[in-house]
């Protein structure tokens, strides 16, 4: 039923981007799904998401050029969890290159003390709860222009969902769905939101 009533895609490009500890194999039904009906989604090609998150925007940057320059223009980035954050990262680094944001379970304020992995994530980056929120912090006093759809869930269990509620930036709309942190990944709710927010120009 999704599949038939989904908005179809043009063909364009989509990045998508996987949590934190995940790799593209975690974000393959979503994908999947877009490409069904009509997009061409992308994988990070990162492997896991691990270590410092601002490491990694100079290598997706090159990729979102890449990908915009064979269709002549911006292409959206779909962030589940920390990848949201990324993208939100690099929407804010180069506007240009992104035509919209969708983040999935992302903690958009309160850094890693609003999620019940903090002792991992301060683990694999090396950096402190505090460090992490104080860097947030600083990186929100530029403010993010792209459109951003925020989807969230009160029953996340991972993320406390008043973290994914983003409260700075100007051009954002919130959407909650009945998900846990895992599930918003395959969650139908969560793809006819995708869909939706792909097909709006």
């Amino acid at each position: 039923m999704l599949l038939a009533t989904a908005p179809r895609g043009n063909g364009a490009n989509v990045l998508v981007l996987p949590g934190f500890m995940a790799d593209d194999t975690s974000t393959a039904a979503l994908r999947q799904f877009l490409r069904a009906i009509g997009h061409r989604p992308h994988g990070w090609g990162q492997g896991q998401n691990r270590g410092k998150m601002l490491a990694y925007l100079p290598r997706l940057i090159e990729t979102i050029e890449r990908l915009g320059t064979a269709q002549r223009r911006p292409i959206p980035l779909v962030g589940w969890s920390r990848g949201g954050v990324l993208a939100r990262e690099i929407a804010r680094e180069r506007p240009e290159l992104v035509s919209r944001v969708i983040t999935m379970g992302s903690p958009v304020k309160g850094g890693v003390a609003a999620t019940s992995i903090a002792r991992m994530v301060e683990r694999h980056t090396g950096l402190k709860a505090a460090d992490l929120a104080k860097l947030q912090r600083e990186r929100d006093a530029r403010p993010i222009t792209t459109p951003i759809t925020a989807i969230y869930s009160k029953t996340d269990g991972v993320v406390a969902w008043q973290a994914c509620i983003d409260d700075v930036s100007g051009n954002v709309e919130h959407v909650e769905v009945q998900s846990s942190h895992v599930g918003l990944g395959f969650n139908a709710d969560v793809f006819a939101i995708v869909a939706k927010k792909l097909a709006t120009k």
